[in-house]
């Protein structure tokens, strides 16, 4: 006996259609074009799941070392004071303190030196 796939193609495309919606010209109509754009759709948005946390992280230590910078150190320099001292802030909290509460910043810069 031979057996159609109508039920479960019918669902299969219809998952993958829901996923293309908004998409522009016919990837959100037809199914071929659909499928590799919500594919490709899906690889760029778990690579750059792992991107935007080494953006960020590149960011604070931009603004971390700006900051420091005005104050006549270097980020690394500031970066191992602060463990020497046993002081335990991360790289997105010293960056908020020091675009945020400049004066809180340049306090625990002297602290540290």
């Amino acid at each position: 006996m031979r057996v159609k796939s109508g039920y479960t193609r019918r669902r299969r495309h219809k998952k993958i259609l829901n996923l293309a919606k908004g998409f522009y010209q016919r990837r959100h109509s037809t199914f071929k074009n659909a499928e590799e754009s919500v594919r490709k759709a899906l690889t760029y948005a778990y690579r750059d799941r792992k991107a935007k946390k080494r953006d960020f992280r590149r960011l604070w230590i931009t603004r971390i070392n700006a900051a420091v910078r005005a104050e006549g150190l270097s980020y690394s320099k500031f970066m191992h004071l602060l463990k020497e001292k046993g002081i335990d802030l991360n790289r997105k909290v010293l960056s908020e303190l020091a675009i945020n509460q400049p004066e809180e910043f340049q306090n625990l810069i002297k602290s540290v030196q």
